[in-house]
Parts: structure tokens; C-alpha cells; sequence
């Protein structure tokens, strides 16, 4: 699992590529800092490259939405595959975060 983090229009972009299973996810954890430093703007998680969510996964994708809602910022989530969508779709994740492929 590799995430790659980058400024984008005044925003940010997290590249996510591999499985974000239970041990991708701890250590996805502190790689996400930049995204938490800037949860004032716009995030965008692009899951073209992402495989697998596990339920660590999710949970990391909600606390960048929580921070991002607590500072005013907002969390976008692109690309997912049809095995991603089937767990947001089970998991009411597609209520809460707005989903778009681009």
C-alpha cells in the first residue's frame, strides 16, 4: 500500500494504490498528516489504484472526514472500483461522503 499526497488547486490530492487492509491502515495513519494539517480545504482520495478496503480503511476515511467537517473543509472521494462501491454502498459510506469518478 502506497499513499502518495500532493498540493492540488489549492487543495490536496491522496493518491491510493495497493489494499488499505488493517496493517496498510496503521501505517496510512501517520502518513495522513498532511491531509489532517489541511482539512480547512478541499480533499480529494483518489481510489483508482485502491484494490481493498477493510474496515480500518473506513475508519481512516472517517476521520479525515470528521477533521475536514470540524474545520470546514470537505472530503471527495473518485474512482472506486466496483468491490469498494459494494462495501460503501453496505456500509452507508456513499451517504457521507460525496463520490464521484472522474
Amino acid at each position: 500500500m502506497t499513499i502518495e499526497i500532493k498540493e492540488q488547486d489549492g487543495g490536496m490530492r491522496a493518491t491510493f494504490d495497493g489494499r488499505l487492509d488493517t496493517p496498510a491502515a496503521v501505517k496510512a495513519q501517520q502518513e495522513i498528516n498532511p491531509l489532517l494539517e489541511n482539512a480547512d480545504k478541499e480533499i480529494i482520495l483518489d481510489c483508482t489504484k485502491l484494490e481493498y478496503i477493510s474496515s480500518s480503511g473506513l475508519r481512516l476515511f472517517l476521520t479525515l472526514r470528521k477533521e475536514a467537517s470540524a474545520k470546514g473543509g470537505k472530503v471527495i472521494i473518485e474512482n472506486i472500483n466496483d468491490e469498494i462501491r459494494k462495501v460503501f454502498m453496505m456500509t452507508g459510506f456513499f451517504n457521507l461522503f460525496e463520490i464521484r469518478n472522474a
